[in-house]
């Protein structure tokens, strides 16, 4: 507890336990911490988040955890929104009860709340302590524009209405049609646990002294300058992955870098579809009838044994011009220039990774933005494709695969994202848009204590 009496503030961190929430939290911590001497950042998450986030021995960030909201006995049998739903069911009291007893252990009360944007409780809880709430919007500021308009947006398409509709009622989003929202947020069950957070974060986030995104601004330049108007300090303040504390060495224990070096320029199909989903397998199959049929070299990332996902006799066909792997260093692999197209689910920190390679995608996605991020990446910014259908099939995927890797096309795609890695770049240099927006945002952490106390 030594950090503890020393430090001069103690500012407390909740994390949204799933998907990959944590990650760019814990990285804007690490950025703040080595910003603010004399600062102890508490951060409460669940066991198993904790467990796989945390790296050892990081002297002013300690991490404590929530209770999980799992009944006694608990197994999880492949439904990855069961675990959320039951964790939405405990909060805000295993927050609150968290964050009571940390202050007895470290003798410590808190000076600043900063949350995942998604705890639109933050507000109270930041209320009820006295102190300032910074929200951290972990996905694109087009998603983050659609949970804050929410209302406009249902006033004009309804619920459950005509899919095929296009939002022109919204600058810039005369190309995103009703499809492409969240679930939840005009089609399906808006009153289920997680379209119900996201709504009330809409209608609460205006009560934040300041909303931090891992974006920059040149990235959606007209939809961030609306967010702009909507709140008092909104914080381009990524892409986390060009400014986040890396370590010196990489994972690469399944020798993924060295396959990569055998291959020529732009040549390879890089695949994976994130930590929590594998497509269906009667997709799996179609995904490898492409592969096969057209001969590209490919390295997949798939959790889960392949002898079992995938087609038989499909791995020993293929061994002369696939490798697969349990886990491969993403970001690594997207800067390396034997990769000519990324096949992702779409997740924002995918699509923050392929801008940062320059490498063009081919997106199937699931659940969450990842349809809104698909639609924006294929018509607004033009690196990417969808799918015919929204689904992966063998001659969908073919000719994805032919247009990014064979034609102009694709080499238009690859000059765009050059484009926009250094507008990134740029943005993270000293200087920089979102370097001077993190400058701002450690003197809100810094000094907002006593503007809030008076």
């Amino acid at each position: 507890m030594e950090g503890y009496r020393n430090a001069s503030k103690h500012i407390a961190v909740l994390a949204f336990p799933f998907g990959t929430h944590a990650v760019p939290l814990l990285n804007l911590i690490r950025q703040l911490s080595d910003a603010c001497p004399h600062t102890m950042f508490s951060f409460l998450s669940t066991q198993q988040s904790n467990n796989s986030t945390f790296p050892k021995n990081l002297d002013k960030i300690k991490p404590f955890n929530v209770w999980d909201g799992l009944p006694v006995g608990y197994s999880f049998r492949g439904n990855p929104h069961e675990p959320v739903d039951y964790f939405l069911k405990a909060v805000p009291g295993n927050f609150m009860k968290a964050i009571d007893a940390v202050v007895f252990e470290t003798g410590k009360p808190f000076d600043c709340l900063i949350t995942d944007a998604f705890y639109a409780f933050g507000a109270d809880i930041a209320d009820q302590l006295n102190i300032p709430w910074v929200a951290l919007w972990t996905a694109s500021p087009r998603a983050l524009f659609v949970h804050v308009d929410s209302d406009i947006i249902r006033h004009h398409v309804g619920i459950n209405g005509p899919k095929d509709k296009p939002l022109h009622f919204l600058p810039d989003f005369s190309s995103i049609r009703v499809a492409d929202l969240p679930n939840g947020l005009t089609s399906g069950d808006i009153d289920a646990p997680m379209p119900a957070l996201l709504y009330k974060m809409g209608v609460s986030l205006s009560r934040a002294v300041a909303i931090a995104t891992n974006s920059y601004e040149d990235l959606d330049n007209t939809v961030v300058n609306m967010l702009k108007l909507r709140f008092s300090t909104f914080l381009n303040v990524g892409p986390f992955n060009l400014v986040s504390v890396s370590s010196s060495t990489v994972d690469d224990s399944h020798g993924t870098l060295d396959w990569m070096s055998k291959h020529e320029a732009a040549s390879v199909v890089y695949i994976s579809f994130g930590s929590v989903i594998t497509p269906p397998p009667h997709e799996l199959h179609a995904l490898c009838e492409a592969l096969e049929e057209c001969e590209f070299p490919y390295l997949w990332s798939l959790r889960g044994s392949p002898e079992k996902q995938l087609p038989l006799g499909f791995l020993e066909r293929t061994s002369s011009k696939g490798k697969i792997v349990p886990w491969a260093p993403q970001q690594k692999i997207l800067e390396h220039p034997s990769v000519g197209v990324f096949v992702s689910h779409g997740g924002w920190n995918s699509v923050l990774e392929s801008i940062n390679g320059c490498v063009p995608m081919i997106c199937r996605p699931f659940f969450g933005d990842q349809q809104l991020n698909t639609r924006t990446v294929e018509v607004v910014w033009g690196f990417g494709l969808g799918l015919e259908g929204g689904t992966l099939t063998k001659e969908g995927a073919k000719k994805a695969l032919k247009l990014i890797l064979c034609s102009q096309e694709g080499k238009k795609m690859r000059e765009k994202m050059r484009v926009q890695k250094e507008l990134a770049c740029k943005a993270v240099k000293p200087n920089g848009s979102s370097n001077e927006n993190f400058k701002t945002l450690v003197k809100l952490v810094s000094n907002t204590y006593h503007q809030v106390s008076g």
